[in-house]
């Protein structure tokens, strides 16, 4: 359904009211401006890309080769890896040619898709990093249920749920766009069609477009983080009943990585919308989103390798 709509998104040009001239572009402004920075970012970025790209695809890896990390853990691990590369797939590619042939327009088609991509797999991130909390609340607190709990059949019916949910999010916010009228100012002040950006260059009435993109946004925020919040709290009153040190060390080490990353993503992201609130449009909410967007995907791959044994272990395999 959200790939029919993309199909067909390419044949819709949005309609300016009045005696205005259509237009069928977007410009994306944002780490373009100066031509003194632009080998430099495009090397940065460029490095990132690759380093994102090339961790998480070695976990998927090191998952699929090794038996042993065939667990729920390391399937909801794969998929959030698989996510990672999808989201700076989505943006970093344009970005980077647009600093190498120095053309910051991107068409009205293409802006849609990549809004509507980069919603479906960040929201996909959201709900991927609940349902390991959820695997680790069971495998701490539920040990004994753990295998019945967390079946095969469960897990993928997760991943699914959050698939179908993200795609519907992400259809209905980009179906909401299409409705709107675009005046003579499309420059967006952004590196990528982020959906916010795009609703302030609209001269239709976007309040419709501001009251579902605010409700689904806290909706996506506080109910898979109070899920979060929860499970930890639960997991810690479990870890605080066992005997030994050595034990309570143990049960806690396996929910570090995860805390590192579920921190690391609301951090940045709680970042991005303070510094979008305080300053719009301003370059510090840019850098922000970039952290976001960019910088958390490729830091996941070695925050998982560096506090995780079991992967290690399994990369050290791999490259065997």
């Amino acid at each position: 359904m959200l790939f029919s709509f993309l199909f067909l998104s390419r044949k819709v040009n949005p309609i300016i009211p009045g005696n205005q001239t259509q237009f069928i572009e977007f410009i994306l402004l944002r780490f373009c401006e100066k031509p003194d920075q632009q080998g430099p970012l495009f090397g940065m970025f460029l490095g990132m890309y690759l380093v994102t790209v090339i961790g998480n695809l070695l976990i998927m890896l090191a998952i699929g080769s090794d038996s042993h990390l065939h667990t729920p853990m390391y399937f909801f691990l794969s998929n959030l890896s698989f996510v990672d590369i999808c989201v700076v797939s989505t943006t970093v590619p344009k970005m980077l040619l647009s600093i190498l042939t120095e053309n910051k327009a991107i068409s009205y088609a293409d802006c849609l898709t990549q809004m509507s991509f980069f919603n479906v797999f960040v929201s996909l991130d959201i709900f991927l990093l609940t349902a390991m909390a959820y695997d680790r609340f069971v495998a701490i607190c539920h040990p004994l249920h753990y295998a019945v709990i967390m079946s095969p059949w469960l897990c993928g019916q997760l991943v699914l749920f959050s698939w179908i949910i993200s795609s519907l999010n992400s259809l209905l916010q980009c179906l909401m766009v299409t409705r709107l009228s675009f005046c003579t100012d499309h420059e967006i002040q952004h590196f990528f069609c982020d959906l916010a950006e795009v609703l302030k260059l609209s001269c239709s009435d976007t309040l419709l477009n501001y009251v579902l993109l605010y409700f689904v946004t806290g909706l996506l925020a506080i109910l898979p983080l109070t899920g979060i919040l929860f499970s930890y709290t639960q997991i810690c009153f479990s870890i605080m009943k066992v005997p030994s040190a050595r034990g309570k060390y143990k049960a806690f080490s396996t929910c570090g990585s995860h805390l590192s990353v579920v921190s690391l993503f609301y951090g940045t992201g709680f970042g991005v919308y303070l510094s979008s609130s305080a300053t719009p449009s301003s370059w510090k909410s840019t850098v922000a989103s970039a952290m976001y967007a960019v910088v958390t995907p490729m830091l996941n791959p070695f925050i998982y390798t560096l506090r995780n044994k079991d992967i290690k272990d399994a990369l050290k395999r791999l490259v065997r």
